[in-house]
């Protein structure tokens, strides 16, 4: 009965937040091509650990960065020193760019710890520089981490909650560098559709040329449409501004299935349908049953050896396995009351849709992830 609630409840939910077709921002449809974040990624210090650090003599680098570290601030450390450091942790520094982004501006950072260290809590980054895929620095890192998870062992005993060798710096990193960017200089953007949909690129550019005039806007493809704009900055912007707030109205969009083989959940979005078919699923159980019977002679002296014979009983149990009619449902709320009425599990579902797909009963893509 629970598995039975599970799947109601897993295909009930796609049923409560399905919307009929209506209208939408092209924002919220589109992103502009080349406006977008670029990564950012550097290898720095943690000091000031709770004892929690990298265990220098299996982390080498870690004590190679520290050495070439303070010798930059003058410090000369004896060679063949070997420092066993505890306070210290080798991390890497991830960080997004954000488009038309300016030196001075700040940005939040992810400290992620590369060795063997316990725990990141209360340490501090030093200054780290950051670069992007051209290896120039675009931004320095550097502030105390927040760890959002705690821990605490003794006695060989540990308990831990959430992650502890990783953590974030809000307003971490400075930006020293600025991109380079041609925005306002070309008279044509791109308008990059979230998903592929010949339909919705005809719509939006259709609605783009109602509001912009004929011509404004063409699609190129099943994602692009390319749109003529205005030179500079300023005009582009007040461009974009306009024709973001534009409503389009969303027709039906291709019919999914996802099924999530590790979790044994299915979503379906409002459009699937079923055609009449019929269905026969069954539980078959195979029952091994070993036992050792222990025989001895009849008598004591008899010459006879006392042995352990074992017995095995193998049965084979199959339930259910009816077939069952399935209906031709033509909206969501009906697909998911046919499911349920086959009274199936998570895995049994993901087969039976998977054999639907198959038979041609299911209109519908399947996804598997």
């Amino acid at each position: 009965m629970c598995k039975q609630l599970m799947i109601g409840f897993t295909l009930a939910l796609t049923a409560l937040i399905s919307f009929q077709a209506g209208a939408e921002r092209i924002r919220d449809l589109v992103s502009v091509q080349g406006v977008r974040d670029n990564a950012l990624i550097g290898y720095g210090l943690v000091v000031g650990l709770d004892g929690s650090g990298d265990q220098t003599m299996q982390t080498p680098f870690t004590t190679q960065s520290l050495n070439n570290m303070l010798s930059q601030l003058g410090i000369t450390v004896p060679a063949g020193t070997n420092m066993q450091l505890k306070n210290v942790a080798a991390v890497m520094v991830t960080a997004k760019l954000p488009p038309f982004s300016r030196a001075g501006q700040q940005i939040d950072i992810v400290v992620s710890s590369m060795g063997n260290a316990k725990s990141l809590r209360g340490g501090t980054l030093l200054m780290t520089p950051l670069k992007g895929v051209d290896n120039q620095v675009y931004a320095l890192a550097q502030g105390n981490v927040l760890v959002g998870g705690a821990g605490a062992s003794a006695g060989g005993s540990s308990v831990q909650v959430n992650q502890l060798a990783g953590g974030r710096v809000t307003n971490g990193a400075t930006i020293e560098r600025e991109l380079p960017t041609t925005f306002g200089t070309e008279g044509v953007i791109n308008l990059q559709l979230n998903t592929d949909d010949f339909s919705l690129a005809q719509q939006v550019s259709d609605a783009i040329n109602r509001q912009r005039g004929i011509g404004t806007a063409s699609p190129l493809d099943s994602r692009t449409i390319q749109v003529l704009v205005p030179r500079g900055n300023s005009s582009q912007v007040r461009f974009l501004a306009d024709i973001q707030n534009i409503n389009v109205t969303v027709g039906p969009m291709d019919a999914k299935v996802i099924i999530n083989s590790r979790t044994g959940s299915v979503v379906m979005n409002r459009d699937v349908t079923l055609d009449s078919c019929a269905v026969a699923q069954g539980n078959l159980s195979v029952v091994v049953d070993q036992q050792n019977i222990v025989s001895q002679p009849d008598t004591p002296f008899g010459g006879g050896q006392t042995v352990v014979t074992p017995n095995t009983q193998i049965s084979v149990r199959q339930q259910g396995g009816s077939l069952q009619q399935v209906q031709s449902s033509a909206s969501l709320n009906n697909v998911v009351r046919t499911l349920n009425a086959l009274g199936a599990t998570p895995i049994d579902l993901m087969s039976i849709l998977q054999a639907m797909k198959t038979a041609g009963c299911l209109r519908a893509d399947l996804e598997i992830i």
